[in-house]
């Protein structure tokens, strides 16, 4: 039994129960709790678990069913990162969740070098009393996250409950997320090159797929690197939706994920040979070719000032209410800016049926 409302929870441990009792715990406290194993770890730590009145902290301790432990949650505590009254483009919202249409340039958390202006600074002025508390602190869930130079759609968790359903999802990778990017060069099935890059096989319909695994790199921390061995999965799949110049020289793809980790796309494109236009960090050297897409469609994608990649779409199964939610976003006026001089005499665009 759980008694969410007073921030009192009383877990019965059920049968067979694992081993030990942080284990115990993430598999019998009740679902609504929304508590993580993390989550449960600090409030073992902070002496928050009791027995019989007892402080339990432990976490290897035995336990047999029929146990039942008392976790003092607690009220949410306010976090330091300061509310920023910052505008924000809000796509949908109710009490557990929000949905945002991201500019270029905001950062999505506070990090070293960008402490405020960030998204969460602008969440937690326009949410204010609404966050009911993720992990324990009134602060909105962040369970994805897009590059600050990366526009588009994402979702974010105003409770525990929502926080912890919309992990899950992302876990499991039932989350649609769907990006449009512009590349250089045409990743073509019918490019040899591209069928000689490990890690890369063509699926039905010309859809290129990209499996590896992705890391920090070694020398540079800012930057992620592709390996074979080590680091953590990747899967992208790559559609060419138009293609620009003649001969093509650029293209306007579709990116999906069936992994999301830091960079993806960005790594995972440059990897095959197709660098993101504008891009500081995965471009490459590959300059635009003014004879293939025009002079001035060639200049303007050589000074594209960021990557020109934009989270399109984003669908999910709502955590608290199971409502199928899908969500479509306009291309930003600098990526439709650039797309248009491309679509111009002399790169005709070939569009992909």
């Amino acid at each position: 039994m759980s008694d969410i409302e007073s921030r009192t929870l009383q877990v019965v441990i059920g049968a067979n129960p694992p081993d030990r009792l942080d284990k115990a715990l993430a598999r019998d406290v009740p679902e609504e709790a929304a508590l993580s194993r993390s989550r449960l770890a600090k409030l073992l730590a902070e002496g928050a678990i009791t027995q019989d009145g007892a402080v339990v902290e432990n976490p290897k301790a035995k336990v047999a069913e029929g146990d039942v432990f008392a976790i003092a949650l607690g009220a949410p505590e306010p976090v330091e990162t300061v509310a920023q009254p910052i505008a924000l483009n809000i796509v949908w919202e109710d009490a557990d969740l929000i949905v945002i249409d991201k500019p270029a340039g905001m950062v999505v958390h506070p990090a070293p070098g960008s402490a405020d202006g960030t998204l969460v600074n602008a969440l937690l002025h326009h949410c204010g009393d609404t966050l009911s508390g993720v992990g324990g602190e009134r602060r909105p869930g962040i369970v994805h996250r897009i590059d600050k130079d990366t526009s588009g759609l994402l979702v974010v968790a105003k409770s525990d409950r929502a926080h912890h359903g919309l992990a899950k999802q992302f876990e499991k990778h039932s989350v649609t997320r769907r990006y449009l990017a512009l590349a250089n060069g045409v990743p073509d099935a019918a490019d040899p090159r591209l069928h000689g890059v490990k890690g890369t096989n063509f699926e039905t319909g010309g859809i290129l797929k990209i499996t590896t695994q992705l890391a920090r790199h070694k020398t540079d921390r800012q930057r992620q690197a592709v390996l074979f061995h080590g680091g953590r999965h990747a899967v992208t799949r790559v559609r060419v939706v138009e293609r620009f110049g003649t001969p093509p020289a650029a293209a306007l793809v579709e990116c999906w994920l069936e992994t999301g980790r830091t960079h993806q796309i960005r790594v995972h494109m440059a990897h095959v040979g197709h660098g993101l236009i504008g891009d500081p960090v995965y471009g490459g050297r590959r300059k635009p070719a003014a004879k293939a897409l025009g002079a001035e469609a060639a200049e303007a994608a050589a000074k594209f000032p960021r990557q020109a990649l934009h989270a399109a779409t984003l669908g999910f199964d709502h955590p608290v209410t199971g409502e199928r939610l899908d969500f479509e976003s306009p291309l930003p006026d600098d990526f439709q800016t650039l797309l248009n001089l491309l679509r111009r005499e002399p790169g005709l665009a070939d569009r992909v049926s």
